[in-house]
């Protein structure tokens, strides 16, 4: 990181990653090995859903940490980082692509609080 506008950059596109992993729907595949969704009536008659993961071992560990923003977001900081070092050229634009991604994604957010 050779100036703060690099590491605001290499945050941003940390941020969508880790969304993208965590939360997304097109990702879906990616969590399902690792993941049910239970739905249990509760005593009101409403419904809830509930995440549980599957197996034991190394698999209900991918399952845990697919679903910590906090954990996969670590995991997402060292790829790009160590990738960033290594690999200038191929980094470099999927750093600037996801960091676009996600500006856009947090202005999303920030305008569509105040239109509602």
């Amino acid at each position: 990181m050779d100036d703060p506008f690099s590491f605001v950059l290499l945050c941003l596109a940390i941020f969508r990653l880790t969304r993208l992993i965590v939360y997304d729907t097109i990702t879906a595949w990616v969590r399902r090995p690792f993941h049910e969704w239970t739905e249990q009536e509760l005593p009101d008659g409403s419904k809830q859903v509930f995440l549980s993961f599957k197996g034991n071992g190394l698999r209900r560990w991918f399952g845990e940490l697919l679903s910590c923003y906090w954990c996969t977001g670590i995991w997402c900081a060292a790829f790009c980082y160590i990738g960033l070092t290594l690999w200038p050229n191929v980094f470099e634009p999927l750093i600037v692509l996801l960091a676009i991604a996600g500006g856009a994604a947090i202005i999303e957010t920030i305008v569509s609080k105040w239109l509602t």
